[in-house]
């Protein structure tokens, strides 16, 4: 049975500490959280050690998972030193605070042979599962754009959480969420060629992180995104649409304060009425269970997990690359 380390007693570790408690290959041995009683009460509810100090649980040689839930500006070192001491790491989203960081941790990985996962887990989700399949298998043909849509009302008291200080996180709203959608569509898609944007902060008082970005991307096999973050999205709503020449596929929702989560299959048929089938998976957001058992499979198997190190990288370079393209006014070209 492998021992768990989880570094990160906030909302991240509730979402995916049921799914690492389930699984009979692995036990949660500790819980790493800050001076709160958060951690605490989780390591006691699911019979594992906590403490306070990440760097001595990380380098004890009995561990060997760490699941690193805390702020973006610790990733990289918490995840270099796990590697570094022969651990797997499951790193939450966005991979690093900088592309140089997050390039220091891959290197290490590749050295150390240490498996690296992204949690980007919007991949999980089984309506978006449904629809990369029901893609791949050329269903509704050639792509011919997508578009992505992810928005939250932000709440009182946003401007002095830790998502809105500079120093700590790698971007705004876009960063944050965002990222998500730029993830999934390099997934569909393949890779980006050029890259444009506008960010704008026009309500939170979070100067210099945006609380709305827009982006339109030109993937290298010729298709263009569009895709919008909002921390001004009053009802919350989750939207990814592909269309390609003979229908469209569209996800939306995401469970609990996003709506039922739906998957809309739609082919086209120039000579027929409008028509469209409709899955819904119902009850509890599942994506973190999927996300933990591809990872539990790599760490056993020693392959390469889904939503891996350089996913987590190139996802960072494109965001990175909206913010650039709204401060300079050009696109930004990609190919290289």
């Amino acid at each position: 049975m492998k021992k768990v380390a989880i570094i990160g007693a906030g909302l991240q570790a509730e979402r995916r500490i049921g799914p690492i408690a389930n699984d009979k290959d692995y036990k949660i041995a500790w819980i790493v959280g800050n001076k709160s009683v958060k951690a605490k009460l989780l390591a006691k509810q699911y019979g594992a050690n906590y403490g306070y100090d990440w760097r001595s649980v990380v380098i004890d040689k009995n561990m060997d998972v760490i699941v690193i839930l805390t702020y973006p500006n610790t990733h990289a070192e918490i995840s270099i030193t796990a590697m570094k001491n022969g651990k797997d790491v499951l790193c939450e989203k966005p991979l690093a605070r900088t592309e140089k960081e997050a390039q220091d941790m891959i290197r290490v990985a590749n050295k150390t042979k240490r498996i690296l996962k992204c949690g980007f887990n919007h991949r999980h989700h089984p309506a978006i599962i449904e629809a990369y399949n029901l893609f791949k298998s050329n269903l509704i043909g050639k792509p011919v754009f997508g578009r992505g849509r992810y928005g939250i009302a932000g709440r009182e008291g946003l401007e002095k959480e830790w998502r809105s200080n500079p120093t700590i996180v790698s971007g705004g709203q876009l960063m944050e969420q965002g990222i998500h959608l730029v993830d999934l569509f390099r997934w569909f898609f393949g890779d980006v060629s050029a890259i444009t944007g506008f960010i704008n902060t026009n309500y939170w008082k979070i100067n210099p992180l945006e609380d709305n970005g827009f982006g339109l991307l030109q993937m290298k096999n010729g298709v263009v995104v569009s895709l919008h973050s909002s921390l001004t999205q009053w009802i919350n709503l989750f939207e990814f649409e592909i269309y390609g020449e003979k229908g469209s596929l569209t996800v939306k929702g995401l469970g609990g304060a996003y709506g039922t989560e739906k998957l809309i299959i739609n082919q086209y048929d120039p000579n027929g009425p409008f028509s469209y089938n409709t899955i819904e998976y119902r009850g509890a957001d599942r994506s973190w269970e999927g996300e933990w058992k591809e990872f539990s499979k790599a760490v056993i198997t020693r392959t390469e997990p889904l939503g891996n190190g350089l996913d987590g990288l190139k996802a960072l370079e494109i965001v990175n690359s909206i913010y650039k393209a709204s401060k300079t006014g050009r696109t930004v070209n990609l190919e290289r």
